[in-house]
This record gives structure tokens, C-alpha cells and sequence, in this order.
């Protein structure tokens, strides 16, 4: 027989170093490590990934016999050259995200020590730990079964490891992971429902720093016309009531107040808040109306989007003094929330300190001379800002103003040239001119960014609301009043805020020209409209109810439940579940071992081996071979030794050697004999045993 030892190593070849173990199990192993990267495209640098990409092929290549792994000195070279790599890309920065970076990298690293059966069931536990390590960062369904499917080809590649001459070894293997699932998948599913979803007392933060796709705190010309050119999702908002008016969805996330040449930006920073945690079940309950749900995709930021009028339901949210909302600390995974809308206007029952109205005033010293000229003429004329504010938004319809996302390129004085000389621009040129030309007539003005439109999902359910719909308008200060809104697109552009960015953009055809993989680009493809609406409800289900299922969530259905379940009783609830898993698991496990026992006459024959044993005081041992027990009863009836050896024999020949069916009938029938003769034996032998006599000289 072969040991493992002698096929370890293939002398001659050139790798003779390198252990040769089953290679359909590196396959599979290889196989999931592939797949669990799938999901890291998007945060990890493309050298890290080629880095992981070639250190799992040297492996291969190791395995194919065309390479030698590297020795220890190489080994330590290549792994100090990655790392100082590793360090100089990132910079001083140490986050999550940055730690979950470097322990890929280390994965990588360790193909290159897997010389061993052992070193494989360390990359197999350590795989395993890569596929958590994915969810920090992706919880969607479709990464999830990516992930569980990464997860069986390692249990497969397990299997094939300790029986690589197992025949039908990947379908069988398939097979009995299948039958797993199917029996824990019920007590999982109980135990998810029941466990007790106690927040922790700590949370580290996942933000790396870099930038997302979507809106920032700046906003220069020509910054939202790019985002426009994007179809990743912003957020969902549920309803209790009718879904609102394609025009009255603008969503408010920030304002915008100081002109730094040609840049919007935050004339205050962030007021100080201690970081917390960012709670992310903020909506329990049902709907009622004017109340609505909303999930927001991850964006490193603080700052939530709300209709205007809202205030807050859930507790995760915080207003602030200009109407907003944000949360307590930078969206770094999916968080939802709950709003409700209120009515009355922005700010109409309040006033604004003049110290505060005197900061949206501010304007740069100099430039842009047309527009202020312009401003001073509409003043003039219109000595009533509500007046002068309607004259602008007439001269912006009448004036061939024109809405596109292909703006020109803007020289100095971008404002006086997009006023008097191209006439065409997006919502970011048209915004930042209208704050300018009312703060240059004295009107107190400010930029407000968020997002205005999003499309109903499958079923008129929710909306979807994505970065194209990202927009940009004006408040302006009206006594009386509070803020208004101005929206200089809305005169422009009706279809932008009345059906949307395609809608505003058709005739141009600009719209998505760069996303062409998008499924929104293709609006004329029923069937790939209806697939992808389909899609994203499976998804945005999965997150509500699966990933959202937290504290407030599971209290919320557990009140509903006959009683009213609190802490207390989930946790008698959980403890019944587990004890009552492992009586099932137990007695299921004792009724198949006596149905195989049943079924096969050997098993039987040895049965009636222990019972004949234990009669002539030699108790059997747990985990003791059939060998053993032989050469005990051999010591304990020396007339029977014989006898016993050989049906210790004629048991490792049934169960490890091959036989015909006819050969095992006549082995059977042997053992058979051998107990009959053994048994007659033990009663003629009367000899003491050393262990008896032992106990009686000791006694």
C-alpha cells in the first residue's frame, strides 16, 4: 500500500519539493478562493488582486510539477516586497477596511506555504473567516450566495482532500452538502428568528476614506453632469400612503453656501459629535400615512437624505439647524431610516438671525462683473425679491437657456459666461449662478444638493432613486416666507423635475452614453426593465427583512407574536430550540446507527462479539480496533486467543479489502462459525486473567 508519506514527493521531477496532494481538492480550493475575491473588486487595488491572482497560480504550477515552490529566503522576500508595497499604498490610513485589505493579501501569501495536508486545513479555515470578511462590506443577496457558493466548494474540496479516491467524489460531495442544508436549515431559520439581536457595546468604523460614487460636500461646474452618467442606486424610499408627485421629490442632503471661485462648498464645517454607532433598523412598525422608509446605500458620509418638511421618526437620525438630517456617524454600510412629512413650507413659521442671513450673502471680491451688473438691472426693476426672483426664472424660459449633460467647458468668469455667452449647462452651472445672482441683489440665497426625481420598483412599491437623479437647486430668504425654493432647472427644463433625466435629455440622447452595461440606458426594452425591477425587489426584500432583521426589528415581531415576547423569554425561546435540536439531532443520530446496524450482518456478528466479551470480563473500549479487543481477549482467555484473531481478521478483510458478493456470504458464514466455536471456548476456559488475577493479588 501506498502511504501518504511516499506520495508526497516525486523525485526526478523538477519540484521535487513540492507536496503533491490531491489535485481536484486544490481546484476547488483555488476555485472558491477565486470566487471570494469576486466581491473585493471594487475597494482592493488592481495590483492586490493580481498579486493574489499569481501567488494562487505559482501554487497550481507547483502542483502541475513545472515549478518549485520558493524556499524560505525567497519565500520571506517576496512577502516583505508585497507588504512594503501594501504599505506605501496605504498611507498611514488604518481602518477596516484597510486591515480587511491586508489580511487578502495574506491569504494570497499563504498559497505559497501549503506544502503540507495540514497547511490546507489552515487555508481552509482562513478562507472560510475571507468569506465573513466579505459581508462587512457587501450584504446584497446576490454577493450572499456568491459567497455561500464560495463556502461549499471549499467543503467540497475538503471532502475530496481526506478521499481523493472516493469515486463520483464532486457529485457526492454536492450531495451531502445538499442534505445538510436541508436538515439545519430549519433550526437556522428558527434560531435567526428567535436569537436575541443584542446591539454591541462597540463598533469600529468601516470608512477607508476613499471616495464612493455619489454626492460630495463641493460642488464645481460640471461635477453632477458626471454623476448623472451613473446608474448605481443612491437609496429606496417606502410610502405609507400614494407615492408623491414626480415633482415634488426632491430630496434634501446638504447645503451649500461659500463661493470659492468658481467652487461651492460648506462655509461651517460639521458641528462636533462624538462618534457613535450608526443604528441600521431605523423603522420598525408599519406604515402609517405620510410616513415613509427609506434605505440608503453606503456613503461615507454623515448626511441623510429627507423630503422637504420632514422630521424624524426613527431615533438614527438628528436634525440640524438648516432643515437636514445626519446621522452620527459616516454611513459606512446600509442604513434605514424613518421620516415623516409634516407640511407648512420650509421654515415658514420661523425667522433667521441677520447674523446668519448675512452668511448667505457672501460673495468673492471680484469677478464676474456681467452677473452682478445683471443682478443690480433685476433689482431695479423688481424692487420685491419675489418679484425680482420671478423676473430671473422668466428670463431663464424665454432666453433659449438650454439643459444639457454635455456643458462647455467654462472659462474665467464661468457665471457671466454660461449668463451671456453658452446658454447651456446643467443643474450645478444653473443653481450656482442663481445663488450668486440673488446674493448679488441682496436676496439671502444658498445651494441645496440632494437628488429629485426616482422610479417607481416592481409593483409601484417603493421608489428607486439613483446618482442620475442627482440635482441641485437654490433656497433664497423671503420675509414672511422663510426659505423658498428656486429651482432655475424647473424653467429651464420642466421635464427634468416633471418625468426626468431622460426625459430632459432625449432629444440630446445623452443620457446613460457612458453606462452601457446599465439596464435603466435600455427604457425601451420591456422585458430587460421588467428582469431588472424583479431583481432589485428580490434585493431590496433581502435587505430589509434579512440584513435590516436587528434589535428594534426583532422586538417589533416579537411584540405581534400571542403574549409578547421580550429578552427574556428569546432567550428561554433560543435555549428550547438548541435543546431541542440536539435531542432530535441525538435520536436521529442513535436510530440510523441501529438502522445501518440492522441492515448490515457484519455489524450484527460484531454486536454479538462486544456482548460475548463483555459476558467473559473483558469490557470493550471506546475507540478500540477489532485487533485490540483480539489480543485483550487472547490475554484475558488464552484458549479463545486464536479464535478471536482470527475474526478480528475476517472483520478488517470484510471492511477494508474488496471482495465479490459471493466471497462476503462465505466470510459471513465463517464469522459465524468463529463465534460459535469462540463462545464454547470462553466457557471451557476457566483460566483467570491477568487482569483478574492482578486485581485479586492487589485486592
Amino acid at each position: 500500500m501506498v502511504t501518504l508519506s511516499s506520495r508526497n514527493h516525486v523525485t526526478g521531477s523538477p519540484a521535487a519539493e513540492t507536496p503533491v496532494l490531491p489535485t481536484r481538492a486544490l481546484v476547488w480550493v483555488i476555485a472558491s478562493f477565486a470566487l471570494l475575491l469576486v466581491p473585493q473588486w471594487d475597494r482592493l487595488p488592481v495590483w492586490l488582486i493580481a498579486s493574489c491572482v499569481a501567488l494562487a497560480g505559482w501554487r497550481w504550477l507547483a502542483q502541475s510539477g513545472r515549478v518549485r515552490l520558493p524556499g524560505k529566503w525567497l519565500r520571506s522576500a517576496i512577502m516583505l516586497g508585497v507588504i512594503a508595497v501594501y504599505v506605501a499604498t496605504v498611507r498611514g490610513r488604518f481602518t477596516v477596511d484597510t486591515a480587511a485589505s491586508f489580511f487578502v493579501l495574506a491569504v494570497g501569501l499563504k498559497w505559497l506555504e501549503t506544502r503540507s495536508t495540514r497547511d490546507f486545513y489552515v487555508l481552509f479555515f482562513i478562507l472560510v473567516y475571507l468569506a465573513t470578511v466579505n459581508f462587512l462590506f457587501h450584504q446584497e443577496i446576490y454577493w450572499t450566495v456568491l459567497n455561500l457558493l464560495a463556502v461549499g466548494s471549499l467543503l467540497v474540496g475538503l471532502q475530496v482532500l481526506n478521499a481523493p479516491d472516493l469515486p463520483e467524489s464532486m457529485r457526492s460531495g454536492w450531495s451531502r452538502l445538499g442534505m445538510m442544508l436541508l436538515k439545519t436549515l430549519p433550526i437556522v431559520a428558527l434560531l435567526f428568528v428567535f436569537f436575541p439581536r443584542v446591539a454591541p457595546l462597540w463598533s469600529v468604523p468601516l470608512v477607508s476614506g476613499e471616495a464612493r460614487s455619489g454626492i460630495s460636500d463641493t460642488m464645481r461646474p460640471g461635477d453632477i453632469s458626471s454623476l448623472a452618467q451613473s446608474s448605481e442606486r443612491a437609496f429606496r424610499a417606502t410610502f405609507g400612503g400614494e407615492l408623491p408627485a414626480y415633482r415634488d421629490r426632491y430630496w434634501r442632503g446638504l447645503i451649500l453656501d461659500y463661493l470659492d471661485g468658481e467652487t461651492w462648498r460648506q462655509g461651517q464645517g460639521e458641528p462636533f459629535r462624538r462618534p457613535g454607532r450608526v443604528s441600521v433598523d431605523g423603522g420598525v412598525g408599519d406604515l402609517t400615512s405620510g410616513q415613509y422608509d427609506v434605505l440608503m446605500e453606503p456613503t461615507d458620509k454623515r448626511w441623510a437624505f429627507v423630503l422637504e418638511d420632514s422630521v424624524a421618526v426613527s431615533n438614527n437620525v438628528v436634525p440640524t439647524d438648516e432643515g437636514l438630517f445626519r446621522f452620527r456617524r459616516p454611513a459606512d454600510t446600509t442604513v434605514r431610516y424613518r421620516m415623516e412629512l409634516k407640511g407648512g413650507g420650509q421654515g415658514n413659521a420661523v425667522g433667521e438671525d441677520p447674523r446668519v442671513l448675512r452668511r448667505y450673502l457672501q460673495l468673492p471680491r471680484s469677478g464676474n462683473p456681467r452677473a452682478q451688473a445683471l443682478a443690480e438691472d433685476l433689482r431695479t426693476n423688481n424692487p420685491d425679491p419675489g418679484a425680482m426672483i420671478e423676473a430671473l426664472m422668466s428670463r431663464f424660459r424665454q432666453q433659449g437657456y438650454y439643459y444639457t449633460l454635455r456643458p462647455p467647458a467654462m472659462p474665467e468668469d464661468g457665471i457671466d459666461a454660461l449668463l451671456f455667452d453658452e446658454k447651456r449647462g446643467f443643474c450645478a452651472h444653473y443653481a450656482g449662478a442663481t445663488t450668486f445672482l440673488l446674493r448679488a441683489a441682496g436676496i439671502p440665497a444658498r445651494v441645496v444638493v440632494g437628488y429629485q426625481g426616482g422610479d417607481p420598483g416592481a409593483g409601484d412599491q417603493y421608489l428607486v432613486v439613483r446618482q442620475y437623479d442627482a440635482h441641485a437647486w437654490v433656497e433664497a430668504w423671503l420675509d414672511g416666507e422663510g426659505w423658498v425654493r428656486v429651482d432655475p432647472t424647473a424653467a429651464i427644463a420642466p421635464d427634468r423635475i416633471e418625468s426626468g433625466l431622460r426625459d430632459a435629455v432625449a432629444e440630446e440622447g445623452s443620457f446613460l452614453e457612458n453606462d452601457w452595461a446599465s439596464p435603466q440606458r435600455y427604457g425601451n426594452m420591456a422585458v430587460l426593465q421588467w428582469a431588472s425591477l424583479q431583481l432589485d425587489r428580490i434585493n431590496y426584500q433581502w435587505q430589509r427583512w434579512v440584513v435590516g432583521y436587528q434589535g428594534q426589528s426583532q422586538m417589533d415581531l416579537m411584540s405581534r407574536l400571542p403574549g409578547g415576547l421580550g429578552l427574556k423569554e428569546l432567550g428561554y425561546a433560543t435555549a428550547g430550540i438548541v435543546g431541542f435540536a440536539l435531542l432530535v439531532a441525538g435520536g436521529f443520530s442513535t436510530w440510523q446507527m441501529r438502522r445501518s446496524t440492522r441492515r448490515d450482518p457484519v455489524a450484527r456478528l460484531i454486536g454479538r462479539w462486544h456482548r460475548l466479551c463483555e459476558r467473559a470480563g473483558v469490557p470493550v473500549r471506546y475507540g478500540e480496533t477489532p485487533t485490540q479487543l483480539a489480543d485483550r481477549v487472547g490475554s484475558a482467555r488464552p484458549g479463545a486467543a486464536g479464535t478471536a484473531r482470527a475474526f478480528a481478521r475476517m472483520v478488517n478483510k470484510h471492511y477494508y479489502d474488496s471482495e465479490p458478493e459471493e466471497d462476503q456470504r462465505q466470510s459471513r458464514e465463517k464469522m459465524r462459525r468463529l463465534l460459535i466455536t469462540m463462545r464454547k471456548q470462553m466457557s471451557r476456559d476457566t483460566t483467570p486473567s491477568r487482569e483478574t488475577a492482578t486485581r485479586r493479588v492487589t485486592g
